[in-house]
């Protein structure tokens, strides 16, 4: 059975090298725990609505699900108090939104079975999951690295106990999914299958709220071409004919790529010039990164 786990970001970025310069830049920094804290309270929303299609079938699942709402209800939470405390901002985060692009590349089929819904339910449960866990471990080790000031104390302590029960989800899914996979050959199948396809989902949705540099466009296709080829056959054309357009012309993509430019330019322009547009055109993610890091 597949073993999905999160890549890096365009095989270049680890999360770790990503969380390390985050954490040097304050600003960045509290968008990055707003970003946590939305994600979390979406997760809320989201597995609502699973258990509303579900329609109380199958019951453990049910019964499991809403302990999963009540989790991610109390990170949110967390986060909330933290960020408010912090006096920092508890809107929606600014830039591409992850949750959104994920739901968006999901293609959607009405006429599956329910046992096909918990399957891909599961699946796509998982995958984001392990994203979460990954990037809350780095972020926990990148604050132990610098200085042991009493915000960066208090942000550690509160992902810290975020932590164990995120791991407790993951672990949660992979017995799920594997218990599924044993019932017959025809489910493992099932059950790779639907770990595949989220795990092309979950990158490209991963990258699309983080790569906003030249050629942006031309890599997001790149990546929903990975997606299709985890579809059946007979799914890909109209898959491929409705996502494209929404992935070659994305308004937000443009949006995010105005609204930074925007700040670096009023922040400092000499900067703007001599950083920022070098740093856009660069095809090196992790010398894009420590050009950010220092800008």
């Amino acid at each position: 059975m597949t073993v999905a786990y999160p890549h890096k970001f365009r095989g270049q970025l680890s999360a770790q090298e990503i969380l390390d310069q985050v954490v040097r830049q304050r600003e960045v920094h509290m968008v990055t725990l707003n970003r946590y804290r939305y994600s979390e309270q979406r997760s809320c929303k989201d597995l609502t609505d699973l258990i509303e299609k579900l329609d109380g079938k199958p019951r453990d699942l049910i019964k499991d699900l809403s302990h999963h709402i009540a989790d991610e209800s109390r990170h949110a939470l967390w986060l909330t108090d933290l960020l408010h405390d912090l006096g920092e901002e508890i809107g929606t985060p600014p830039g591409n939104s992850y949750i959104d692009e994920f739901e968006r590349l999901i293609n959607e089929d009405t006429n599956i079975t329910a046992e096909d819904r918990v399957i891909e339910a599961l699946a796509a449960i998982n995958v984001t999951e392990k994203r979460g866990c990954e990037y809350f471990a780095a972020h926990i080790r990148a604050l132990k690295k610098v200085e042991q000031t009493d915000e960066n104390v208090k942000v550690r302590e509160t992902i810290e106990k975020i932590m164990p029960e995120e791991v407790e989800h993951v672990r949660w899914g992979n017995r799920k999914l594997a218990e599924i996979g044993k019932q017959s050959e025809a489910m493992h199948a099932k059950v790779d299958a639907a770990r595949r396809k989220y795990t092309a989902i979950e990158q490209a949705a991963f990258e699309s709220g983080m790569d906003v540099l030249a050629g942006a466009e031309v890599r997001r296709v790149e990546n929903l071409m990975k997606i299709v080829d985890t579809l059946p056959l007979w799914q890909r054309p109209q898959y491929l004919v409705d996502q494209l357009p929404k992935t070659l012309f994305s308004p937000d993509l443009q949006k995010t790529r105005v609204e930074l430019a925007r700040k670096a330019w009023e922040k400092d322009p000499a900067t703007f010039v001599e950083k920022f547009i070098p740093m856009f055109f660069s095809a090196n993610l992790k010398s894009t990164a420590n050009k950010a890091g220092s800008y």
